[in-house]
């Protein structure tokens, strides 16, 4: 897939959003990627985690033993992601601040996992969610993302494969220009501030 054509994924499910937005870093947007909205249609969801999953080298798919992702926002795409490489997904939720495995989920000790996400911006959340994996005994090995909004700069400590990378221009929010800061801010994401 191109860019080009996940970019109209995103359009024809209205998840490319235009406005002023609060991203979970706490940086100003005038775009944000709604990616609920695109993995919202099972089609579609599938399709994309199709498309991240063939841009893996081939070595390191043969070597993945679990999928993980962090919640809420890539529950889906790495359960889809489990789909199209057949393995099992799991999920690490906070529901005290920081990552842990739940549900009865558990990963056995040197499992090799392929850590899921739906956007990346700085990485925060991959991190701890990395660590988390490690902390259970198991070893990513690489993580795979729809969208990468770093602008290429995030180091997760392990390879990263997005399916796009996304350069839309963010702020500190007091470094945010007049024309966006005459929109009222909207926090679109999942997490509080």
């Amino acid at each position: 897939m191109t860019d080009e054509e996940v970019l109209a994924e995103f359009r024809a499910a209205g998840a490319l959003l235009e406005g002023h937005f609060i991203l979970s870093s706490g940086r100003r947007s005038a775009n944000y990627l709604q990616c609920a909205r695109v993995l919202m249609n099972a089609e579609r969801a599938g399709r994309l985690a199709r498309a991240m999953v063939q841009q893996l080298p081939r070595e390191l798919r043969n070597e993945i033993d679990l999928v993980a992702s962090p919640a809420m926002g890539g529950i889906i795409i790495g359960h889809e992601a489990g789909r199209a490489l057949d393995r099992d997904a799991v999920f690490l939720e906070r529901p005290e601040g920081t990552f842990e495995l739940r549900r009865g989920f558990s990963i056995a000790p040197g499992q090799k996992v392929l850590m899921v996400e739906d956007v990346v911006t700085t990485g925060l959340s991959s991190r701890q969610a990395i660590d988390a994996v490690a902390e259970a005994g198991g070893i990513v090995i690489a993580e795979a993302a729809l969208v990468d909004r770093s602008a290429g700069e995030v180091d997760l400590g392990v390879p990263f494969y997005p399916l796009v990378s996304i350069n839309f221009p963010v702020y500190d929010e007091h470094e945010v220009p007049p024309e966006l800061a005459a929109v009222p801010a909207v926090k679109p994401g999942s997490r509080k501030q």
